[in-house]
């Protein structure tokens, strides 16, 4: 018997703009902790990473066959949103955000403050990532992330370092591609 297959609505504020499922992000208090699971079982493969040292996170990129993708974040010293996140999950941990990609996170954040959902945190124009989210008090509970890459995207991914180096590393200017 074939595959059953269904067509999902995609939410009304995104139809028109192109947006694309990108990835899913989970939140532990180590990644190191998820990656029994997620790595080893599920046969992710480390796609890249960055640690941002502001904000206070690290996170790993992985890549499944057939394009899927699940970002495992760590909060680091300093962090805010993650230690919040955490503390409010008793310290499990669990889904974060969302993330769809669209051709001008700029365009998407107008349509979505048109159809009255709550967005903050707009980042870019950026060379490499350009995002904003919307509150999961207008999405159903869930924390939605819509991106657009940069001109430099592929280039800030193009070498990636072994997990394991990654893991350890936090580089003083806050990326690892």
């Amino acid at each position: 018997m074939p595959p059953v297959t269904a067509s999902l609505p995609v939410p009304p504020a995104l139809v028109g703009l192109g947006a694309v499922f990108d990835h899913v992000a989970l939140a532990s208090a180590r990644i190191r902790d998820q990656l029994p699971l997620y790595a080893d079982l599920l046969g992710g493969r480390f796609a890249g990473g960055w640690v941002n040292t502001h904000v206070g996170f690290r996170a790993a990129t992985l890549a499944y066959p057939g394009g899927g993708q699940v970002e495992l974040l760590e909060a680091l010293d300093g962090s805010t949103f993650l230690d919040r996140f955490l503390a409010r999950s008793g310290g499990r941990g669990g889904l974060h955000h969302v993330t769809f990609l669209v051709p001008d996170v700029d365009e998407a954040v107008a349509a979505l403050t048109g159809a009255g959902h709550d967005v903050f945190g707009v980042s870019g124009p950026d060379p490499v990532w350009s995002d904003a989210f919307v509150h999961p008090r207008t999405t159903g509970g869930v924390l939605l992330q819509v991106a657009q890459t940069g001109p430099a995207y592929e280039a800030h991914f193009a070498s990636i370092p072994a997990l394991d180096d990654f893991l350890r590393a936090v580089p003083p200017d806050g990326t690892v591609g």
